[in-house]
């Protein structure tokens, strides 16, 4: 068992992304030494096995299995008990993550090929609820009016509620009240809430805590059977990624999520899929790479709707496959094409103002940012000024963010009277 252990933590590990020196100083160690733990030239020990917990997110499992090795691979997987104490914890009170973002973001990368290799043995189930399980169908809806919430008015309001959907659906799994085709369900609800809470941590500028929920979001969705759930989870976890980490380990989040539901997923979800990956290349610099995807994305949605799109993907249409293509062109140095791609979305009637204020205002932040790098300054602050009025009620430390970015930047430029009164008035 030993010699798989160590394997396993080696694969963990490069998953991760964590080049040696980093990892080694987050768990503690020299990398001289870990590297001889992993080779077999040293004992592995407790203490290195928890280390290696801590920094990768990993939910204990090789803690366990050095402990009992007669586990085998039951110690290293995805288990219900691993996975439901893990939830469970993430209700208690008081948990705050400090690990520095690089370390949030491998934590991801390694929670999301765990995700992955635990579907591996999972058999693909049915979701539907059976009849009469009204309790269920109203947390369906909650979750649903939530996403909603999210869009409007932000992450601020949202997280608390998000996280009281999650604390009773964990505790419905634990009640033993449901049993049968129900139980995966539950787990899949488990998973949207997860992941909501996680895109609200996000979204107020909480990444520890927000990994901590993609995680449970995968684990749940790994539970339950549900790919499609766990990809879902995933394409917003690479978000996190590439705004706060090395992009490239967005794109690995996004390649597995893609992996996954290759076979299942309709042509809406591959849509998303695709922008998203685009949008993650775009920061590598990948330029051939981004028009690619976005080709993907644009010829999946050309095939229309189906009627098993999955619910959660209301907001995937031209439009926003639009605004995600101007953010891509904007983030590969091409603002004129930036602007184009933003005009396309409003052209395929993109009702951000009132659908979308929290997302709106960050494009119209990054469209002013495409005016200014233009010269065109009166557009500039006319979009800024657009942006500022999609903030009016929204909160969302995020998308206040990329408009102090753009503060910030026009402040250059105060010798232009439309500038100076804006960041006088704003």
């Amino acid at each position: 068992m030993s010699d798989r252990l160590r394997e396993e933590m080696r694969q963990e590990r490069r998953a991760s992304g964590l080049v040696w020196a980093r990892f080694a100083r987050a768990a503690g160690f020299s990398a001289t030494y870990l590297r001889n733990i992993e080779n077999g030239n040293r004992a592995l020990t407790p203490e290195v096995a928890e280390a290696y917990d801590g920094v990768l997110s990993t939910g204990g499992r090789f803690t366990r299995a050095l402990r009992d090795p007669a586990a085998g691979t039951r110690a290293l997987s995805w288990d219900r008990p691993e996975s439901m104490a893990m939830l469970t914890g993430l209700m208690k009170r008081g948990h705050v993550d400090r690990r520095e973002l690089l370390t949030v973001t491998a934590a991801l990368s390694a929670s999301a090929s765990s995700w992955a290799r635990a579907l591996e043995s999972v058999p693909h189930r049915p979701l539907d609820l059976p009849g009469g399980a009204d309790l269920l169908a109203h947390i369906g809806d909650r979750l649903d009016h939530l996403r909603h919430l999210d869009d409007e008015l932000g992450g601020g309001d949202v997280l608390p509620l998000a996280r009281g959907e999650l604390a009773l659906i964990i505790r419905l799994i634990g009640s033993d009240r449901y049993q049968g085709t129900t139980v995966p369900r539950l787990h899949a609800m488990a998973s949207e809430a997860a992941r909501q809470v996680g895109w609200a941590a996000f979204d107020q500028g909480k990444p520890g805590l927000a990994a901590r929920y993609f995680d449970g979001a995968l684990r749940a969705s790994a539970e339950a059977g549900d790919p499609v759930g766990g990809a879902y989870a995933a394409s917003f976890a690479a978000i996190q990624c590439y705004s706060t980490g090395p992009p490239e380990r967005a794109v690995h989040l996004l390649d597995l999520a893609r992996e996954q539901v290759r076979w299942r997923a309709t042509p809406r979800m591959h849509a998303m899929l695709a922008a998203r990956t685009a949008r993650a290349l775009s920061t590598t610099g990948a330029r051939k790479e981004c028009a690619h995807q976005l080709h993907l994305a644009r010829t999946a949605l050309d095939k229309g709707p189906r009627e098993d799109d999955p619910e959660v993907l209301y907001w995937v249409d031209h439009g926003e496959i639009e605004m995600i293509a101007g953010s891509t062109a904007l983030s590969l140095g091409d603002p004129a094409e930036a602007l184009r791609r933003f005009e396309a979305a409003r052209a395929a009637d993109y009702p951000g103002d009132t659908a979308f204020p929290r997302s709106h205002a960050i494009y119209l932040a990054r469209a002013s940012e495409a005016h200014l790098a233009l010269r065109d300054l009166d557009a500039a602050v006319a979009t800024a000024r657009h942006a500022a009025r999609c903030l009016g009620s929204v909160d969302s430390a995020r998308s206040a963010s990329e408009l102090a970015g753009l503060r910030a930047r026009l402040r250059a430029h105060t010798a232009h009277t439309a500038v100076r009164e804006f960041l006088q008035t704003e």
